[in-house]
């Protein structure tokens, strides 16, 4: 009996950690403090990614804009901050706290999941669309109120394609 117990309990922690270590291995994309996710997973809502250093004063000065967008309209907008210097945990995260970067933070490339080229200069802002088509890719930096036009000016766009 006592073995039998041991059998179900070792192929229960066998199954487990097998199932955790899957799930892991199936992800496309990591983000700080909160895990990974897969792309097809970010189909159906608009997705903005920002690069951004902390060397790059119009960076700097442009977060807070993109922490408002953010807030405002993450129930159908995905927004990621991505360090253009590749910086990964207590580094990113110093450097998260010390410039109030206040949306979730990719710590995978972003041209390497889409297929795009890396920026040449800062701040840069991809807009996709709910299919992940690329619509944007913006040099300079935007604000709250500019990131709403564009993603309101596709949504007309798209639903004109629609009714036509």
């Amino acid at each position: 009996m006592k073995s039998t117990f041991f059998f179900l309990r070792n192929t229960f922690l066998l199954l487990s950690f097998s199932l955790i270590l899957n799930a892991c291995e199936n992800s496309d994309y990591y983000t700080l403090n909160e895990g990974g996710g897969r792309l097809e997973d970010l189909r159906g809502k608009w997705v903005v990614i920002n690069y951004w250093a902390d060397w790059c004063p119009p960076c700097l000065k442009e977060m807070p804009e993109l922490s408002a967008f953010y807030e405002t309209n993450k129930e159908e907008v995905l927004v990621f901050a991505y360090n253009f210097d590749q910086l990964q945990g207590k580094e990113l995260q110093d450097q998260i706290n010390n410039f109030n970067v206040n949306v979730p933070s990719l710590l995978t490339d972003p041209g390497l999941l889409f297929g795009w080229k890396e920026p040449g200069s800062l701040p840069a802002t991809f807009i996709l669309d709910p299919e992940g088509n690329l619509l944007e890719s913006l040099i300079g930096p935007q604000t709250k109120k500019s990131l709403e036009f564009l993603i309101e000016r596709y949504k007309r766009s798209t639903l004109k394609k629609v009714q036509d």
